[in-house]
């Protein structure tokens, strides 16, 4: 699909655009919509595949190659490791040249990744592929959709974020399929089958994107864009933070540290659930896979609850109850003795974790802006990385040393909560003191 063009329900960029009256009767599906759709169709398939999944696989190339934890848990560190240091390049690079070229590229990358995967035949080859498929992971999938997302929404962007993210929720929903193709292929022919599903279906789902409505004759919400102003214009009180700016204030590191200490427990839920669960309590790889479900499941309901409050009610302290959620479930489940309170983490987990999913991402765009929300969130995102990464290595270490995962998610657990408190201090900064220059100052955009 041509860069200016959109779908017929949207005139084309080059028309004139109509009375707000006009466009209304004229399109009544606002192009916002297919942007969601595009995210929630690529993080689907890199949730189904990789993020969920990724404890699966630790299972079974440790039956295969007889590795550590720990070994498992640097791969995986590795990964955010590297996103994280890309975060910046990587948001400057969407910011400036929109999200659909970047996912494009990204999820290409990713598909490779897959490639390489299925040859590894040693740590090298298997830190290797995983290098590449972060590098796909962080140029083609979260970043510019969430970019996208936040341009083309505002009065309703948790709710329509949420809606996105359930891409995530979804990608654990189908975790026992891709557990029986696991079983069914071996690990090497399902990430031969995953690059050809990225190929085939992300990619064409990621052309869709845009970047940003008014160069197509819409504002935020689907919102007409009055005839004469044309292109994007910024006026003044309007959010719009540099990154320089951005990371002047005490919000910005706030934001960062608190949600990268509670993803302390995300990390290590995603590559250690599952091997607790079978070689710590003794049920079967279906059995933790039934529990991935059962979490992601509610985590749909987290997500759209937490979508639907963010636009109703501040955001930080929705933030506040969520991560003390996830934590008090990862307690549960060190002290776990029977399935039920593998349920009741499952539950406390996936309500929590997803009810915070769009609220840390639209609190950004609420307290920046998003104009260069991309290279904001990039720099965030390297203090996240760092919470999402510790978090795995802990809990491998504990278990590589004392052979449970006990001790680990307890001082997982007990760490995160501090994201919680760092969240209850977090303001919305004042605006920086040039956002006092007239609209007219300001360059219109093209389309991208």
């Amino acid at each position: 699909m041509p860069e200016d063009t959109l779908p017929a329900a949207t005139p084309a960029p080059t028309d004139p655009p109509p009375a707000p009256a006009a466009r209304a009767h004229r399109s009544p599906f606002f192009y916002g919509w297919w942007i969601i759709g595009s995210g929630f169709t690529v993080m689907t398939m890199s949730g189904a595949l990789l993020g969920q999944a990724f404890g699966s696989y630790v299972v079974l190339l440790r039956d295969e190659f007889g590795w550590s934890s720990t070994t498992f848990s640097l791969a995986f560190a590795l990964q955010r490791v590297e996103s994280g240091l890309l975060g910046p390049v990587d948001g400057w690079l969407v910011d400036r040249f929109g999200p659909r070229v970047m996912m494009t590229i990204g999820l290409a990358i990713f598909g490779a990744g897959f490639l390489l995967l299925s040859q590894a035949d040693s740590i090298t080859t298997f830190y290797l592929a995983f290098m590449v498929l972060a590098l796909g992971g962080a140029l083609g999938t979260f970043l510019p959709a969430s970019v996208a997302a936040v341009n083309w929404f505002a009065r309703r962007r948790s709710t329509a974020l949420a809606i996105m993210m359930l891409g995530i929720a979804a990608g654990g929903i189908v975790q026992p399929v891709v557990v029986a193709g696991l079983e069914a292929l071996g690990w090497r022919g399902m990430a031969v089958l995953s690059a050809v599903l990225m190929f085939a279906l992300a990619v064409p789902a990621g052309l869709l994107l845009r970047h940003r409505p008014e160069p197509y004759g819409w504002r935020a919400d689907g919102d007409a864009a009055p005839a004469e102003r044309g292109g994007t214009t910024h006026l003044p009180g309007d959010v719009d933070f540099t990154p320089q700016e951005a990371m002047k204030t005490g919000a910005f590191w706030l934001i960062g540290l608190g949600h990268g200490l509670g993803l302390l427990v995300t990390g290590a839920v995603m590559v250690h659930f599952a091997a607790h669960v079978r070689d710590g309590l003794g049920y079967s790889l279906g059995t933790a896979a039934a529990m991935v479900t059962l979490m992601t499941v509610l985590q749909v309901a987290g997500q759209m609850g937490g979508g639907f409050l963010g636009d109703r009610v501040d955001k930080r302290l929705l933030i506040v109850v969520a991560i003390l959620m996830t934590c008090a479930g990862l307690l549960v489940l060190a002290v776990a003795t029977s399935l039920w309170m593998v349920a009741v983490f499952a539950a406390l987990n996936g309500i929590g974790f997803g009810a915070r999913i769009p609220l840390t991402t639209a609190i950004r765009a609420d307290y920046f802006g998003s104009r260069h929300y991309g290279t904001i969130s990039g720099f965030n995102g390297m203090l996240v990385t760092a919470g999402i990464m510790a978090g795995p290595l802990i809990a491998g270490a504990s278990y590589d040393v004392t052979g449970s995962y006990v001790t680990g998610f307890t001082w997982l657990a007990l760490v995160g909560m501090l994201g919680a408190v760092l969240f209850a201090f977090v303001r919305k900064p004042a605006l920086p003191a040039r956002r006092a220059q007239p609209a007219a100052a300001l360059t219109p955009e093209r389309p991208s």
